[in-house]
């Protein structure tokens, strides 16, 4: 076998460094797809969209909710917190996909104080939280 002396090849530094790119670049699109698939097999999680309080009184406040998300989602509790009080009140409300609705927290006794300000927290039945604050301010 005759080697030829004149042919000039790629050093073996330069060939590693292509090796190593190409793998990044082939490892970096397998990952790209691989999470695009993952995302189509996963459940939409719970997305609510939770307005400001709005009519206020002293023992009842309505909170506008849209369930921006694909499915049902189930509102088992409603948390009032300010104050240096919380409260938590048990309700059932069901929002189906795409659809608004006001949910409303009423009490025999007073919650609200003139001038304070209120965290309104809306908790599924998959205990996941979306609160609101705003101020007692009829």
């Amino acid at each position: 076998m005759k080697i030829l002396k004149n042919k000039k090849a790629l050093s073996p530094v330069v060939a590693s460094i292509i090796l190593i790119a190409v793998t990044v670049a082939v490892s970096i699109a397998v990952a790209a797809w691989m999470g695009a698939l993952s995302f189509g097999f996963m459940g939409s999680g719970e997305s609510l969209q939770v307005g400001t309080p709005y009519g206020w009184t002293s023992n009842n406040v309505t909170v506008y909710a849209t369930n921006t998300g694909g499915g049902v989602i189930n509102v088992t509790h409603f948390r009032v917190s300010g104050n240096g009080k919380q409260y938590d009140f048990g309700v059932i409300y069901q929002l189906g996909p795409k659809v608004s609705n006001n949910i409303v927290c009423n009490s025999t006794d007073t919650l609200f104080t003139l001038g304070y300000s209120y965290t309104i927290t809306l908790i599924t039945s998959n205990n996941k939280e979306f609160p609101t604050t705003g101020t007692y301010n009829p």
